[in-house]
């Protein structure tokens, strides 16, 4: 707990929340926008699920950035900093430090998720949605958003901690923002391996095409999807956890 609180306190100037803040709003205007324009052309789209189905769609691009930005500033404090060695020599494991630069990461990306529940919510009373407010759809969308999160979190600092020159973490967070724009065009069985294409895959609501007309359903959880993402996120943490406690320094 108390290299948990360390990590907080050592971003409080390195402005990732301003960040996370600045990209949340570039991602909620496009959804909003987009769906306001969705609804003007078919008033049967306003409905919960239009709102959820469009972030839950911009998750794949947005995402995967956001998540290699917090990473990356998270570790390249001590990189910078040169201070490895100089942890190194007090009474603080690289592991317990590798956890708890995973730890804050997790936070921070839970409080983003959040946000985006909060705003998705304000945006469906202003536009006067007629159905009821989905909580367990909330929920699921939190649950899952993190849940992907949280996998591409774990590839993320492994490279990141063991890579010096972080232009390596952010380029494949560029990589994995494109896999998760460009997911749904990925054959089934190679999409299930893309970690970042499994925003869409993990969102409680889905949409149908038959006869030219866009119909939004609920889509049940996937369980080897979501047991194949927590998968990844527990090796990646521990096999990065165990390359960076071994690491020359």
């Amino acid at each position: 707990m108390r290299a948990l609180k360390l990590e907080f306190y050592k971003i409080r100037r390195k402005k990732i929340v301003l960040m996370i803040l600045l990209l949340l709003a570039a991602e909620m205007m496009w959804a909003f926008m987009s769906t306001s324009v969705s609804i003007s052309r078919n008033p049967d789209h306003a409905v919960w699920a239009s709102i959820l189905f469009t972030t839950a769609s911009l998750n794949g691009l947005f995402m995967p950035m956001m998540t290699a930005i917090i990473v990356s500033r998270l570790c390249d404090m001590e990189h910078k900093g040169s201070t490895w060695k100089l942890l190194g020599a007090l009474d603080v494991s690289r592991g317990r430090l590798y956890a708890a630069k995973y730890g804050c990461a997790a936070v921070l990306l839970l409080l983003a998720v959040v946000l985006q529940a909060m705003l998705m919510t304000a945006f469906g009373f202003m536009q006067g949605f007629a159905d009821k407010l989905p909580a367990e759809w909330l929920v699921r969308y939190i649950g899952g958003t993190l849940l992907v999160s949280l996998a591409a979190a774990s590839v993320q600092q492994w490279i990141s901690m063991t890579v010096r020159n972080q232009a390596f973490a952010l380029c494949l967070g560029m990589l994995g923002s494109f896999v998760g724009l460009t997911g749904g065009l990925f054959p089934e069985a190679v999409r299930r391996w893309l970690i970042w294409a499994h925003y869409m895959d993990l969102s409680p609501v889905t949409i149908r095409y038959a006869d030219h007309v866009a119909t939004f359903v609920t889509q049940a959880l996937p369980p080897d999807i979501a047991a194949f993402t927590a998968g990844t996120a527990a090796a990646c943490f521990l096999f990065g956890g165990l390359h960076a406690a071994r690491k020359e320094i």
